[in-house]
């Protein structure tokens, strides 16, 4: 059972392992900062598209990319983002990724725009690194509480009845070294451990028809064939509800680095659910109590106590621009406030967005999207006066639960968590555009 409150946030520290645990943290009070003009959509036209008096070169000169002919698509058979687009990669943080083996990363959320994540750019992580397993080497066994015990190739798997799932996947560590203060500056290292792609694959309930499931299989057993093999427990009927066994990726194999060439896809549930590399599937009645289950992927409570089974994503949401990796640079005037929002539980029903630190909300405008456990784009229309702006963004799912403040989570949960962070994040926007990450009381 997931406890689900209702929301409030505080300031950046050094990005030190000894910064987690401090617990003093200097305040931005909200009666200190000034509103940034009154959140109003505006159909002005930005400084930059107005006519300027001076002739534009660029406009009427013959350029070099119009003087010749240029590159021919053979010398990339695989297309392969421009070179003015290098710095969208995934990033690590070193305290975090001490090897490369048990690895962090972190998708550039601060620099993509709709809801499809590239494949190339989107957050993974792995236990004992990325294996190479092929397709024709490839297989995944079904046993346990069941009537006929089978094992797929990856040949047989492509036989069966597919459907296309679009889902977002977040590690339930996202946003965890927040718990104690605001600790890394950028959506990305804040909120970059999610992803969000379209994924093709057989439905397994189909797989487990095949197998015929006895009367008294409850729970099902989840295992990977990589070192670590990441095994976790499932209620049967999560399995038999929407569970995809995926091999595609927004259209393409899934990427070496997430699971190539089959894993489980595991709508509105926590990241290290959606085992990769999949080997086997075992039914039985009780649940394993897997490392991954117990030690680990557990939210440790004031009391000291811990709770488990804590799988569903709750409602969440973060500003994605302006943020601390992508502060405005154009000045005053029309300005685009975007993000992101998404719920385990489903859809996004709405998206509040305030600039001066929760004192006014209003509704940003969600772009409609038939998947309610994908990631969901908004926009805000905003003009920007110049005056500092603590911006923050608050989602609504579905079902009525709204986004948290820090404060409030912490008075539930206490500070001693990694895992569940869905709290407000307030990025502090400055006079001269850039921004950082803060906390407010």
């Amino acid at each position: 059972m997931t406890d689900r409150p209702i929301g409030s946030a505080r300031t950046e520290s050094p990005i030190t392992p000894d910064a987690l645990k401090n617990g003093s943290r200097r305040r931005f009070l909200t009666t200190t900062l000034a509103t940034g003009g009154a959140l109003a959509t505006t159909a002005l036209v930005p400084a930059t598209a107005r006519a300027q008096g001076e002739p534009d070169p660029l406009i009427t000169e013959v350029q070099p990319w119009a003087s010749g002919f240029g590159d021919g698509v053979d010398e990339t058979p695989y297309g392969l983002p421009i070179h003015f687009e290098d710095h969208v990669v995934r990033r690590t943080v070193s305290w975090l990724t001490a090897d490369t083996i048990s690895s962090i990363n972190f998708t550039p959320i601060h620099a993509l725009d709709g809801t499809i994540t590239p494949q190339g750019c989107a957050f993974e992580r792995h236990h004992s690194g990325a294996i190479e397993l092929s397709k024709a080497d490839y297989r995944l066994m079904i046993n346990g509480m069941v009537e006929k015990p089978l094992v797929f190739t990856y040949e047989d798997l492509e036989r069966f009845p597919r459907q296309n799932v679009t889902a977002f996947l977040e590690c339930a560590a996202n946003s965890g070294m927040e718990w104690a203060g605001a600790q890394l500056n950028g959506a990305q290292f804040t909120h970059g451990m999610i992803h969000n792609m379209e994924y093709t694959g057989v439905p397994l309930r189909l797989l487990l028809e095949e197998a015929g499931i006895k009367l008294e299989a409850t729970w099902v057993l989840a295992e990977g064939a990589d070192a670590s093999s990441n095994a976790r427990s499932f209620p049967l009927e999560k399995m038999l509800d929407d569970v995809l066994v995926a091999f595609k990726a927004n259209g393409e194999a899934l990427r070496k680095e997430h699971g190539y060439p089959v894993r489980l896809v595991v709508p509105g549930w926590e990241g290290n659910m959606w085992v990769k590399w999949l080997r086997r599937i075992e039914l039985g009645d009780q649940p394993w109590e897997t490392r991954e289950e117990t030690s680990k992927y557990t939210d440790t409570l004031a009391d000291g106590t811990s709770r488990k089974w804590t799988w569903v994503m709750d409602a969440k949401s973060v500003v994605t621009s302006p943020s601390p990796q992508a502060p405005i640079t154009h000045g005053k005037g029309p300005l685009v406030i975007t993000g992101m929002a998404w719920s385990g539980r489903g859809g996004i029903k709405r998206v509040d967005v305030t600039v001066d630190g929760g004192k006014t909300w209003k509704e940003a405008r969600l772009v409609p999207n038939a998947n309610p456990m994908s990631l969901h784009r908004f926009y805000l229309e905003h003009d920007w006066d110049g005056s500092e702006m603590l911006v923050q963004s608050r989602a609504i799912d579905e079902t009525g639960y709204v986004q948290p403040t820090k404060d409030a989570l912490r008075g539930f949960r206490g500070l001693n968590s990694i895992y569940h962070n869905n709290a407000i994040q307030t990025w502090l926007v400055k006079a001269n555009g850039e921004a950082e990450n803060v906390e407010i009381s």
